[in-house]
């Protein structure tokens, strides 16, 4: 199949567009909006739009199963179809502390308590101290979990935290993991965005399985990328996307709450598949958004595993 390609968008961006979620959404009523933390939702609206969790799982169902397919245009003019599986590989939510008092029942009692975290939606310097609770454990080491106490309430509560650790080929895909996890934490199918503070996020990790048509041995088709979301409802009204507008085109097509990747990591990425479009703007696009990934997660203080083997960083 040949296509002119200079009427298609760069495949980096048809690949942000065919992973990027679109989760059915629902606006909250006037009643409850009065009743928002104002640090988190400081603006004035007359509609505040918001989503669940479950339904946000329930767009990655599919992927999990068949994999999303990402059409790609290659330098002799023809296309094949790529397909990315979607795996969990991490994830932080941040609530406030009154609505889950009952979901925290289920963890155990302090464990250790630890210093250093510093909260970088506030203008406070000083890192406040945090509890750990050991209330959520892995037989093969894939992930921990947290309950963070802070008494900065633009943070707010660390309910639940999950890095996974296990090599590619022994996680399962995201849907999956998520349908166990949720089994202890009821929290990761009934909380809604707008219950999730600004530090609320999620990394997605996404492999190459196989592509349409086979036959063509390509060195980029391996490449592995690794993308951050937002959780909270918080970014609303904020466009995350470049000067191209394709955030608003995508909003005007599908009805619901689009959520495109806030960073971006990449691993054995070789040829120039992902790099040749838009007169270099693909490649200063995935330096920006590395470069938003990383300062993410050196605000949050995070140690993130595969990101730090996917850009070859290790964090003392």
């Amino acid at each position: 199949m040949i296509l002119d390609k200079g009427a298609m968008q760069s495949n980096l961006e048809t690949f942000l567009d065919c992973t990027t979620p679109v989760v059915p959404s629902q606006f909250l009523p006037k009643s409850e909006i009065r009743n928002l933390n104002r640090l988190w939702h400081p603006w004035e609206r007359e509609k505040i739009e918001y989503f669940t969790l479950a339904d946000l799982w329930n767009c990655f169902d599919e992927w999990s199963a068949y994999g999303a397919g990402v059409p790609i245009c290659l330098d002799d003019g023809e296309t094949l179809v790529q397909y990315y599986v979607p795996y969990l590989s991490a994830i932080q939510i941040f609530t406030s502390n009154s609505p889950l008092n009952g979901l925290r029942e289920e963890t155990d009692s302090v464990s250790e308590t630890r210093d250093s975290f510093s909260d970088s939606f506030s203008d406070e310097s000083e890192s406040e101290k945090l509890s750990r609770w050991d209330g959520c454990s892995s037989e093969d080491g894939g992930f921990e979990q947290e309950s963070l106490w802070l008494p900065n309430d633009r943070l707010g509560s660390l309910y639940f935290q999950c890095f996974e650790r296990s090599t590619p080929y022994g996680r399962v895909p995201l849907m999956d993991k998520i349908s166990g996890l949720a089994q202890r934490y009821p929290g990761l199918m009934s909380l809604r965005s707008v219950d999730l503070s600004p530090a609320s996020w999620m990394a997605v990790a996404w492999y190459p399985i196989y592509h349409i048509p086979m036959g063509r041995t390509i060195k980029d088709l391996s490449t592995c990328f690794l993308t951050y979301h937002t959780l909270s409802s918080s970014f609303q009204d904020m466009d995350l996307e470049d000067e191209t507008g394709r955030a608003e085109r995508k909003r005007k097509d599908v009805e619901g709450m689009w959520l495109p990747p806030f960073g971006l990591a990449t691993y054995k990425m070789q040829g120039d598949v992902w790099v040749s479009g838009r007169d270099g703007q693909d490649q200063e696009r995935l330096v920006s958004l590395l470069s938003v990934a990383d300062s993410w997660l050196k605000q949050l203080r995070v140690q993130h595993h595969d990101f730090s083997y996917f850009t070859g960083i290790r964090r003392g």
